[in-house]
């Protein structure tokens, strides 16, 4: 029998997804995610190395860049958030110090973080009401990225299509605040 203590639970007190045209918001529990910091000196060689697995070119400023098996964020200077489906046997950790080796710290946040998909017709509307950030498709679009907060909670997003839809990154330990939140901005709009 399985310890309750280890099994995967949501971050959130009740169950968040909502889905109307207008807005809708889901958790993204399908997700492994990863922080990875080039040590001093070695951001070349960490970019070769992703270069060469995955075929994405790490940015080095704030976008995010995908292929079908992984997501790179950028997370600061030389720092990046790596993003994939959660494998039956895919250890995302794992796998980068594989590759990377002595070259970067490595560290597993699939359980310290949240991440939440938000989109919808009036999804900036409701984002402008706690991030300070400009989300008019002429300054922040597909693969932008923000290291900011929404109703002063550390947050990194980013646009992963036109549409738009926004993937929001955050420590799992404020996910009940956050939501507060989220729906207070969206009850116009339900």
């Amino acid at each position: 029998m399985a310890s309750s203590l280890l099994e995967a639970r949501s971050a959130f007190q009740t169950p968040i997804d909502v889905a109307t045209a207008a807005f809708s918001v889901r958790e993204r529990a399908d997700l492994a995610i990863a922080s990875v910091a080039a040590r001093k000196g070695t951001r070349e060689a960490v970019a070769a190395g992703i270069q060469k697995a995955y075929g994405l070119e790490l940015p080095v400023k704030a976008q995010r860049v995908a292929s079908d098996r992984i997501a790179f964020v950028w997370n600061g200077p030389d720092q990046w958030l790596a993003v994939a489906q959660r494998g039956q046997d895919r250890d995302l950790e794992r796998e980068l110090k594989t590759l990377l080796g002595p070259l970067a710290s490595i560290t597993d946040q699939s359980d310290a973080r949240v991440v939440v998909t938000v989109s919808g017709l009036n999804v900036r509307d409701v984002l402008a009401k706690g991030l300070p950030i400009d989300l008019h498709p002429r300054e922040f679009r597909y693969g932008s990225v923000a290291i900011t907060h929404a109703s002063h909670i550390g947050i990194v997003t980013w646009q992963t299509d036109d549409a738009p839809t926004y993937d929001i990154c955050l420590f799992r330990s404020y996910a009940s605040s956050f939501m507060h939140w989220l729906k207070d901005a969206a009850g116009e709009f339900h």
